[in-house]
């Protein structure tokens, strides 16, 4: 037997299989995103001839027109202000409540925890009437926390879902010898919990930001002021201006949701650390 026969390691199937389906997502994830981006490069004539191609000849107005529009600015700084306020709001009252659930005993809390799970079985479009009878109610129509706030309501189950599972695995030990010494609950969360769960926390604000900033049904019913508008409502608007100008309809596209995505690459390591802790005992 040949030694190049010997150093030869048979292929796993299963391995193999993982590797061509997500080669498979991959493409299919990629493929849109590309055809966008690429889009934005080309002129409406070569856009109807050459979709998926490269650009011919390289629109670069495209871009720096919407660069330097102040539509595009302000849309920016909406979805921002929006997206930030949800992330915190989410961060601090899902935080407290999934501490409570993982380390306070007290009557009902299983029960208190199931309930609040049954929101995640809750679709947000059957609750649209009653939100705006309340946010109106509340004198918060047409401002920036009337469209935050019910998306910190959404996101609350699933985010306590993470985060308690996250600080369940934190020893206990900890908690008891944090308790000993004369250290409050409120003290151990704040100076022992709070720094030991960064990757869980960079996971629920990656996530409640993105779900966020792509919103569209809630700034819909809340907002009537387009100096108000986040970017799917602008772009709905740029799009009832430049109906058959879908070049720059790309461009747009490919500018709003590229916040997202640097977000996404810059935490990634975080989210994958979040989602992955606890899942292997021993």
């Amino acid at each position: 037997m040949s030694s190049a026969e010997t150093s030869r390691t048979p292929v796993d199937p299963a391995v193999l299989f993982k590797a061509v389906f997500l080669a498979i997502v991959a493409i299919f994830v990629l493929v849109p995103l590309l055809a966008t981006l690429l889009g934005g490069f080309k002129s409406l004539g070569e856009l109807r001839v050459n979709p998926f191609g490269l650009p011919r000849h390289w629109e670069w107005q495209n871009y720096s027109d919407i660069l330097f529009s102040a539509r595009y600015w302000q849309l920016l700084r909406n979805s921002l202000i929006i997206s930030s306020l949800a992330v915190v709001l989410t961060l601090i009252t899902a935080s407290m409540a999934a501490f409570t659930f993982a380390h306070v005993k007290f009557y009902g809390s299983s029960m208190l925890l199931s309930y609040l799970m049954l929101g995640l079985l809750f679709p947000a479009a059957t609750a649209v009437l009653p939100l705006f009878i309340k946010v109106r109610d509340l004198g918060l129509l047409d401002t920036y926390f009337g469209v935050a706030l019910p998306q910190v309501a959404f996101s609350l189950a699933m985010s306590v879902l993470l985060l308690r599972r996250f600080f369940k695995d934190i020893p206990y030990e900890l908690l008891e010898a944090a308790l000993v010494d004369g250290c409050s609950y409120i003290k151990f969360f704040r100076y022992v919990t709070l720094p030991l769960s960064r990757p869980i926390l960079a996971t629920v604000g990656t996530i409640t930001f993105v779900n966020s900033w792509n919103a569209y049904l809630l700034p819909l019913v809340m907002l009537n002021t387009d100096a108000l508008y986040p970017w799917p409502l602008g772009i709905m608007v740029y799009q009832g201006e430049y109906s058959s100008e879908w070049h720059l309809i790309l461009a747009f596209i490919t500018l709003t949701i590229l916040p997202t995505i640097i977000l996404f690459l810059l935490a990634q390591k975080h989210i994958v650390a979040g989602l992955t802790a606890g899942a292997v005992k021993g």
